[in-house]
């Protein structure tokens, strides 16, 4: 014998299917207790919200999309993706992970997009990290070559395929160039997030500071020309002297460990 359904079951299903409906419209029906004219106003409503959170934190992928490719895609990420967290602020970051591990290649993706959305989520992560410039013990002064750089915890380095930075409606390379865009995304003491592009030798020095944390700066310096195999090892450390200075005037280098 079949007990009748409590009130928290059916306030359970009720939700379950009112939630369905709302993110898949035109395959699952709504309550059947609620007519469609309220539920158009949920539908339009939670839809446009997400819709619109996206397109002001990828601006320029909302550029390269007309509106009905860009309300499709919307759509598929709306429908499909089960979020991880239910904070506003990292609907972007589910977006991405959507983007690489859920979507399937089409035929109207770019090939950069999994790379241009990374790039653009950067700023709004950078923004939001509560790391401090004072974690880590340092003298903002110290000798950056006979002393341990300590880069900033808010100070990122990417490499891409593609030159992100530069893609814009009229720029929309089919093929990855040669060599990979080296860039770095830090926020300083003012709490602005910046960008810079990096070459492939200050990309380097970054990565050695980074993850060598008892190197003297000459050691990563002489580790590099070596690398190089540059015939003037002294030009690659005044070169390299010099752009640590650069970081450290943008807040990118903090000083030297103590």
């Amino acid at each position: 014998m079949n007990r009748p359904s409590s009130p928290p079951d059916k306030l359970a299903r009720l939700q379950k299917q009112f939630a369905a409906h709302i993110r898949n419209p035109d395959e699952i029906a709504g309550p059947g207790d609620v007519e469609d004219r309220r539920m158009a106003i949920y539908r339009e409503l939670f839809f446009n919200n997400i819709q619109g959170f996206l397109s002001s934190n990828f601006p320029v992928i909302r550029k390269l999309y007309d509106d009905p490719d860009w309300l499709k895609l919307v759509r598929e990420f709306f429908v499909h993706h089960q979020s991880q967290t239910p904070l506003f602020p990292e609907l972007p970051r589910e977006f991405l992970r959507y983007l690489q591990d859920e979507r399937p290649g089409q035929a109207g993706d770019p090939p950069f997009l999994f790379e241009l959305a990374h790039y653009e989520w950067v700023e709004l992560a950078l923004s939001l990290d509560a790391a401090d410039f004072d974690d880590t013990a340092h003298d903002p002064d110290g000798d950056l070559l006979s002393g341990r750089p300590l880069v900033s915890p808010l100070a990122w380095p990417f490499s891409y395929r593609f030159p992100v930075h530069r893609i814009r409606p009229d720029f929309q390379p089919t093929e990855a160039p040669d060599n990979p865009t080296h860039l770095l995304v830090y926020r300083n003491r003012e709490e602005r997030v910046q960008f810079m592009e990096l070459n492939a030798v200050s990309a380097l020095l970054l990565h050695k500071l980074k993850g060598n944390e008892n190197l003297t700066g000459l050691d990563c310096l002489n580790a590099i020309a070596e690398e190089l195999d540059h015939p003037q090892p002294g030009v690659v450390v005044d070169g390299g002297r010099q752009q640590m200075e650069v970081f450290r005037s943008r807040d990118i280098i903090l000083g030297t460990r103590v």
